[in-house]
């Protein structure tokens, strides 16, 4: 991982215990403790005497958690060498519309961890395994509740939509595409579906102050009027277009889904693999999502898409 390289040079964090780090990545993943030790590659009983402070671990274990730390909390810089190579090496990771819908097992891949990751982040406690219940087993889960199973239809069913939309020669990012996205992932879960927010809304835990109300109409007209339809660096577009997107918050709910919709469509419109943002990583979006809309800081947030563009990969094309 990239994130190893930084590791070497911080000495931020050289006095912290490794029971802090491994809560810290445990608060900001969600794991259980089974699933981090299954993530280091060590038993439950090592990690819990770890967690306990009862025993240290190894050199070689020690790097690795602090790459998993790095990787889920996530850095606070990037030189532009490493930069400069993640997105090199997303450039690299090449598909199109065609190749994922004429391939039902990449399509299913492709609608299961994208619904899956996107809702989680957003709150939902569908599990993996309840996602793929609802989405090709159809089934109705009587411990999660009718908003959450709604959303993951909803999600599934506008993904289909994009994708196809995706294919037409004349296919554009405009208002009536977004509003469009919109009102198919909220149909049924909100009475404003497709319409701007006609309110004021505030996003707990971050800096960020998200736009007034009134100027939504304007800012997404200067943000669509903005999208460059053949850019030269691909992963920069993507993240000055998510990082305003997001600030603008046009809609009274699910802004995050359709940011990160319209970061697929950006991407395989430019016949490139899109990011998948994974929940266990979702600390990590956020802090650098926040970094480039209150500091202009955004190399933090396109190593991130880079990274996020390979674990796609891996995920969908590599068997």
């Amino acid at each position: 991982m990239s994130i190893a390289n930084f590791i070497k040079n911080c000495y931020t964090y050289k006095d912290m215990k490794y029971s802090t780090w491994l809560k810290s990545i445990q608060q900001a993943s969600g794991w259980s403790q089974e699933e981090m030790a299954r993530q280091l590659g060590v038993s439950f009983a090592t990690l819990n005497a770890w967690f306990n402070n009862r025993t240290e671990p190894r050199k070689k274990a020690a790097e690795k958690i602090r790459i998993l730390y790095f990787d889920i909390v996530g850095v606070d810089s990037i030189n532009l060498d490493e930069l400069t190579l993640a997105k090199e090496n997303a450039a690299k990771l090449k598909t199109t519309v065609k190749k994922i819908t004429e391939d039902k097992a990449t399509l299913d891949r492709l609608t299961l961890y994208l619904t899956y990751h996107t809702n989680t982040i957003e709150g939902s406690t569908m599990t993996f395994a309840d996602t793929e219940a609802v989405l090709f087993q159809n089934k109705v889960l009587a411990n999660r509740t009718q908003t959450e199973q709604a959303e993951t239809h909803n999600h599934q069913a506008v993904l289909i939509w994009l994708l196809g939309e995706l294919q037409r020669k004349d296919f554009i990012i405009d208002e009536q595409l977004i509003k469009g996205l919109h009102l198919r992932l909220m149909n049924g879960i909100i009475t404003n579906a497709g319409l701007y927010r006609n309110h004021g809304v505030r996003i707990v835990g971050t800096r960020t102050i998200v736009a007034n109300y009134g100027k939504i109409p304007s800012l997404m007209e200067e943000l669509i009027r903005g999208l460059d339809s053949n850019p030269t660096d691909l992963i920069a577009e993507i993240t000055s277009t998510h990082a305003a997107f997001e600030q603008i918050h046009p809609f009274s709910d699910g802004n995050g889904r359709i940011g990160r919709l319209i970061m697929l469509a950006q991407a395989l419109k430019a016949n490139q693999i899109p990011p998948l943002i994974l929940r266990e990583r979702k600390f990590a979006y956020y802090k650098y999502l926040e970094f480039a809309q209150t500091e202009d800081n955004k190399a933090l947030l396109e190593w991130f898409i880079a990274e996020s563009m390979a674990a796609t990969n891996q995920l969908l094309f590599r068997r």
